[in-house]
């Protein structure tokens, strides 16, 4: 989740209550040590399977997977250790492939047709290493093999979604937004309205109705009573994928004086929505694998002299 703050100074501003300068920007900008991981794209199950590799025995062959497993889950690569279905999951091979003096662990990712989709490999280890399953050898080429994997994984789903016309790096994605929820006051119509337009603005195609989606967006309020004539407000937006799988959360919390929302939202539902509006891109963004395709096409861009 996503937490944007600032909430309280702003609409004491907005609402005139005491005297302000410019026009706050509640929520801008880094959301500091409050906020928490955006949820991440989910990637087909890659499934890692326990290699066959001589020297290496059996027992340290399956611990190697295991610890393979749990380094790529670490780095959000959905993966497991199990076995494949025929023509249905992804698969991560492990080869072991004399260097010199040395074995090199070599890892290839098959899709679910069995066709190669690219390799990369790890570090060299001297044969008797591999062949005595040192478990500080096993875990040491797991850590290492993991973001090289998920690198190539994002690769291979770049590569995949340039060639589509139809792919989300090709086109703007749908955006249904649904009515908000659970705000006093015209809150519920006015932030609606406001969010809907907000996302308009970063390219987002955004509609009413679900069909047709890519994604759906809902924010629902909630206002809970605190001491000293206080109120507890937290709007919560959420991405979900088009088939229900949540994807992602903004949130914005703060206090406030008791009622203040009884009414008419007015600007209040601007700057909200306005803030909401650029946490969710950020997270639609991560979902289409834009940000990932900008950063590889960055880094085939020679430094300036």
């Amino acid at each position: 989740m996503y937490k944007l703050r600032g909430f309280a100074v702003a609409l004491i501003c907005i609402l005139g209550l005491v005297g302000c300068g410019d026009f706050p920007t509640p929520f801008k900008g880094n959301p500091g040590a409050n906020a928490v991981r955006l949820a991440q794209p989910t990637a087909p199950l890659l499934v890692v399977v326990t290699p066959n590799a001589a020297p290496l025995p059996a027992v340290a062959a399956k611990d190697f997977a295991d610890n393979l497993a749990a380094a790529l889950q670490e780095a959000d690569v959905p993966a497991q250790v199990k076995a494949p279905r025929p023509a249905g999951d992804w698969r991560l091979i492990t080869r072991l492939e004399p260097r010199g003096d040395g074995l090199v662990p070599v890892y290839t990712i098959l899709d679910p047709t069995g066709a190669d989709k690219g390799n990369t490999e790890g570090n060299p280890a001297p044969a008797r290493a591999w062949a005595a399953g040192d478990p500080t050898l096993i875990r040491a080429a797991a850590d290492t093999a993991a973001p090289l994997v998920s690198g190539l994984l994002t690769g291979i789903r770049i590569a995949r979604d340039r060639a589509d016309p139809n792919s989300l790096l090709n086109r703007p994605a749908k955006v249904m937004v649904a009515e908000v929820t659970g705000a006093p006051g015209d809150g519920n119509a006015a932030l609606t309205q406001k969010i809907r337009a907000g996302l308009t603005e970063y390219g987002l195609l955004v509609q009413t109705v679900k069909a047709g989606a890519d994604f759906l967006v809902r924010g629902e309020v909630t206002i809970a009573p605190l001491p000293n004539r206080k109120e507890r407000v937290e709007i919560v937006w959420t991405v979900n994928a088009a088939s229900g799988d949540e994807r992602g959360k903004v949130a914005q919390l703060n206090e406030i004086p008791a009622g203040l929302l009884n009414g008419l939202w007015g600007e209040v539902a601007s700057a909200v929505a306005s803030e909401a509006a650029g946490g969710l891109n950020d997270v639609l963004i991560r979902q289409t694998g834009r940000d990932e395709a900008a950063k590889v096409e960055a880094a085939k861009v020679p430094p300036a002299k």
